[in-house]
């Protein structure tokens, strides 16, 4: 008997099939799960990443269940919501230890604008637990069952009835957004070097350190590109959206897609500065793709390519009033 391990390109293979099979079964519930962690996490950063780490936690704990699942919808938002609870746990720890005040209620007679209506809708006051915001969310939003509410929080009937005696109706206003520091000229500068299709000038903006993220499929480090354009996020941004065997997007998604490379552009989003997409279309041009961008000093530190996050491109756009289209959650590896 051999000691050698196992070739990883092979177990990395078998892997990759695995998660794809993981995604034919969970990936209708996508939207679903984004909107339930938007109102956890009340950003559509944050709500992304908690999406994203719910469906890796799911597909590893998958592997170690040893029953069927009556019912998938509830366990994974039981997987999201055991992940959130635990790390606003943490971070409620960390505020207690800095010394940090809580959020204040709202006045009594104030009149919140339109934005921080639907921003408080679902969200408790600071005071509350973790656990009593989900129950709340779970049963007032998504209208689950107090048994489905109780299992989702790994708790009791009981206990899911005395948090929303607690928690209904305690909602506190929206902490406002903390504005961001003006975008210096890197991202200016990004942008021209992407629109001229000058790869060199777009790497040399890319910290020795950086990290670039297409989230959910890839991440690179360091500011030299990947030879293969399969996985090298800069050369693949430059070009246009593919479904050739290299792999893509569904071709169900590029109805109307005229074919040509994107173009750049800086937007404002909540004090944020955004990096836009727009690709052509038979209809006219429409953002595909948005990025966030974390600079030191004159470098790009890290990039967030939300190209297959339909559910983050929806609510940004929506918000900016652009057209936009979506490229469905995942990559395809055809062949």
């Amino acid at each position: 008997m051999s000691d050698e391990p196992r070739d990883l390109g092979e177990l990395s293979n078998d892997v990759k099939a695995s998660w794809q099979r993981f995604l034919d079964v969970f990936e209708p519930l996508r939207p679903e799960l984004y909107r339930y962690c938007r109102y956890l996490t009340r950003s559509p950063w944050d709500a992304e990443d908690l999406v994203q780490d719910t469906m890796a936690r799911g597909f590893v704990t998958l592997g170690t269940l040893f029953h069927e699942l009556p019912n998938p919808r509830a366990w994974l938002f039981r997987v999201a919501s055991n992940l959130w609870i635990d790390r606003a746990r943490r971070q409620r720890l960390e505020r207690d230890a800095l010394g940090e005040p809580a959020a204040a209620p709202v006045a009594p007679g104030h009149a919140p604008d339109e934005r921080a209506s639907r921003e408080a809708a679902g969200t408790l006051v600071a005071h509350l637990s973790p656990q009593e915001r989900a129950a709340v969310v779970l049963k007032d939003v998504f209208d689950f069952s107090l048994e489905e509410v109780a299992a989702s929080l790994s708790t009791s009937v009981g206990a899911v009835k005395a948090a929303l005696h607690r928690g209904r109706g305690k909602l506190v206003a929206p902490e406002a957004d903390e504005p961001r520091a003006p975008a210096p000229g890197v991202l200016d500068a990004f942008c021209a070097a992407f629109n001229a299709r000058d790869l060199p000038a777009l790497t040399s903006l890319l910290l020795d350190s950086s990290i670039t993220e297409i989230v959910g499929v890839v991440t690179e480090y360091g500011r030299e590109p990947p030879a293969d354009p399969r996985t090298g996020s800069f050369v693949g941004s430059l070009s246009p959206i593919t479904t050739t065997d290299a792999g893509g997007v569904d071709a169900r998604h590029l109805v109307g897609y005229l074919g040509g490379p994107p173009r750049c552009e800086v937007r404002e989003h909540r004090g944020e500065l955004l990096l836009l997409f727009w690709f052509d279309h038979d209809t006219g041009p429409a953002v595909r793709t948005v990025w966030t961008v974390e600079t030191d000093g004159e470098h790009i530190a890290r990039i967030r390519n939300y190209f297959f996050t339909p559910d983050v491109i929806a609510e940004i756009c929506r918000e900016l009033d652009v057209p936009f289209r979506t490229n469905g959650y995942r990559y395809w590896i055809h062949g």
